[in-house]
């Protein structure tokens, strides 16, 4: 389900002129609004066509605490409109312009597409550049999606579980640079804080019986069986009491070694669910599938390019066993092994769905934030691996993509989920002024 949102709508306009239609136009928007999902719709009722009508309208939308603001010229009007209600509420705008009605006598009725322009020039002149513009009957919403995504990634309450991964720097942020850039909170969490979680034994049969209904666990003992339940109810419970939107996990090497099992498997079973899990203390991989999530894709989950192959123009997008596994690919044997961490790894083992698929990082390089995008189709394979993985074949090649990847410094993680999830990114990179990197 999308990221729910609150949008503020106001309808600019003159008596120049033909505001009588614009009116008309704008009640029947306003009926089309309502019916979008997860949307809460705030409109400035009637016209807004003086200085101190926006300034009225503005005040209204600021006590609704407002995600973004549709801007609509409904005409041509003031150019103080739209800078009066920026200046109140600076929240990210969608100016939005009308087809042009058919003539009446000669005469432009409406003249809403100059409207557009002049609103963009003198909020780029006058240094705002987290505007969008859009020209249709209805709203433009892909970039309702952006505004999704902004909202969640602000709303977002992120746990980091120990700390990144031994040797992963790359995976490190400074948390106020986050909360900076992003408005997300970040509260830090021990090991032993899920290690020693309490669960009820019945919760843990109930996830026993799940694990051995999913995968073959005919390699694992009773007692690792009985860890993976556990752990899945661990997390479940932590997440829930502590209200955290996604949790990253420092997954090695102290789990295998002091739990007794790795959390791979267990991260699988909970993602499958809806829970944000990101491995190796991932905390911008964590933001990324939230991000993913927000705009409506479904079970994202982190990989790591792993491997390259030239000549068919094919990456192997693997982990070491904990994508969702709902996204098993129907064919293969779906089970756990226990060759990581010298046995005591428990991961989960299958071959991903086929389909288009998208590909998103959240990035920083110091204070700079960046978002890596790619798309791409995954091409069937046989189950030859431990692990989980997809073979894809980008739209671009994919030695370009690699070499995209390593000059720009971009991290060894990223989320990807099916469909087309592209766009809203775009938009919400300019949103933040951030750079996108393809």
């Amino acid at each position: 389900m999308k990221q729910k949102i609150r949008l503020g709508v106001m309808c600019l306009a003159r008596k120049t002129f033909d505001f009588e239609a614009a009116e008309g136009l704008y009640v029947q928007i306003l009926e089309d609004l309502e019916k979008l999902e997860q949307v809460e719709i705030y409109a400035v009722p009637g016209l807004v066509i003086e200085p101190e009508e926006a300034k009225e309208g503005a005040l209204y939308l600021a006590g609704k605490d407002i995600d973004g603001l549709a801007v609509i010229s409904g005409t041509f009007h003031l150019g103080h409109l739209v800078l009066e209600a920026n200046t109140i509420l600076n929240k990210p705008l969608l100016l939005w312009g009308l087809p042009e009605l058919p003539y009446n006598g000669g005469k432009i009725r409406l003249n809403s597409v100059c409207g557009v322009n002049l609103n963009a020039s003198n909020l780029y002149k006058g240094g705002v550049r987290n505007y969008s513009t859009h020209v249709g009957d209805t709203i433009d919403e892909v970039w309702l999606d952006a505004i999704r995504i902004n909202a969640a990634v602000k709303r977002a309450h992120i746990g980091v579980l120990g700390y990144r991964a031994k040797g992963f720097f790359n995976l490190g942020v400074y948390d106020l640079n986050v909360y900076e850039q992003m408005g997300t909170l970040i509260d830090h969490y021990e090991l032993n804080d899920v290690w020693k979680y309490p669960v009820t034994e019945k919760g843990v049969e109930q996830r026993v019986q799940q694990v051995k209904e999913i995968f073959d666990t005919s390699e694992l003992s009773n007692n690792q069986i009985t860890k993976v339940a556990e752990l899945s109810e661990k997390f479940r419970g932590f997440m829930t009491q502590n209200k955290l939107t996604a949790l990253a996990v420092r997954c090695w090497p102290e789990f295998a070694a002091e739990f007794g099992i790795s959390p791979c498997a267990a991260m699988s079973i909970l993602q499958s669910e809806g829970y944000i899990l990101a491995c190796e203390g991932d905390i911008e991989g964590a933001l990324s599938m939230i991000a993913h999530r927000a705009a409506g894709a479904e079970t994202p989950y982190l990989f790591d390019f792993s491997q390259i192959n030239m000549e068919d123009d094919y990456a192997l997008l693997w982990h070491c066993g904990v994508a969702p596994c709902n996204l098993w690919d129907g064919k293969c044997t779906r089970s756990l092994s226990t060759y990581f961490a010298g046995g005591k790894g428990v991961t989960a083992d299958f071959v991903l769905k086929d389909g288009d698929v998208s590909v998103v990082r959240l990035d920083s390089a110091g204070t700079e934030y960046r978002v890596f995008l790619a798309s791409g189709s995954v091409i069937p394979m046989e189950k030859e691996l431990s692990g989980t993985y997809m073979k894809t074949r980008f739209s671009k090649p994919v030695s370009e993509v690699l070499q995209t990847v390593v000059d720009n410094g971009i991290a060894h993680h990223a989320s990807v989920v099916y469909g087309d999830f592209i766009k809203p990114f775009k938009i919400f990179a300019k949103i933040k002024g951030w750079k996108v990197i393809e």
